[in-house]
């Protein structure tokens, strides 16, 4: 995906109220210094990526309808990672990779064959995969993976990154859906997007949601599938590009 125009820059002030961020703006330069308050698109706790006074980058919508015209999009990681915690943006790149056929595990026989958000019980998934020779429905659910462990404390090597970052009931539910669906004949793969620099692997955060930790161990011996892939960021946007490994 590639933005519209280039990013803003800036310093972060806070972060409140889940959806708000108080910012300073670096450049462009005629705008240096002005404090401004953006759209935060991340429902989670952001845990290590909104720390006071991290670099940051805004996107400007320049829509005059939107109260808050500009959005956070990425942040810098203990002064070297870029991650993007506009949560957003992974259902974007991972359909985009599905429609170029780049995710190695998934086949997408042309966009027809891709449905975003299905309606699956009483609730929805990501993506829908349908083809033409035979009955077998892919289901996705899409999952953004931002938080890098602390080595010191958890005992792992540098660049794990972890899910959930907090307790998710939603998270939960999602897997259940991905089970029976399983269960009922269909292939259910639950997708770890990592838009963060210094992620190299991914593991589940058992220290945070050990209720979810056990279910994802279920629906894996059940045959859910389980992939990640990470972001690669370039000068005006993120592609889904390399595979990471996956430890359960």
């Amino acid at each position: 995906m590639e933005y519209e125009r280039p990013l803003l820059t800036g310093k972060l002030i806070q972060r409140y109220k889940r959806f708000l961020a108080d910012i300073e703006i670096v450049t462009p330069v005629e705008r240096a210094g002005e404090v401004v308050t953006a759209h935060c698109a991340n429902t989670g706790s952001m845990t290590n990526c909104k720390d006071d006074g991290a670099r940051v980058w805004l996107f400007d919508s320049q829509n005059p309808k939107r109260k808050l015209p500009l959005s956070w999009e990425w942040v810098e990681v203990e002064g070297q990672y870029k991650a993007c915690i506009n949560t957003a943006r992974a259902n974007q790149l991972v359909k985009e990779a599905l429609l170029a056929n780049t995710i190695k595990e998934i086949r997408v026989p042309s966009a027809k064959h891709l449905k975003s958000e299905p309606k699956v019980d009483e609730g929805r998934l990501d993506f829908l995969v349908s083809s033409d020779s035979d009955d077998v429905l892919t289901y996705v659910e899409v999952k953004s993976v931002t938080l890098l462990g602390n080595e010191a404390s958890t005992g792992d090597e540098v660049g794990i990154g972890y899910f959930p970052d907090a307790v998710t009931s939603r998270g939960l539910k999602h897997l259940e859906v991905l089970q029976r669906l399983r269960a009922e004949g269909q292939r259910s793969i639950l997708f770890f997007c990592v838009p963060h620099e210094g992620i190299k692997e991914v593991k589940v955060a058992e220290h945070i949601d050990p209720v979810y930790a056990e279910k994802l161990r279920e629906v894996l011996s059940e045959g859910v599938e389980i992939l990640a892939y990470q972001v690669e960021f370039q000068p005006q946007g993120m592609i889904l590009k390399t595979p990471l490994k996956i430890s359960i």
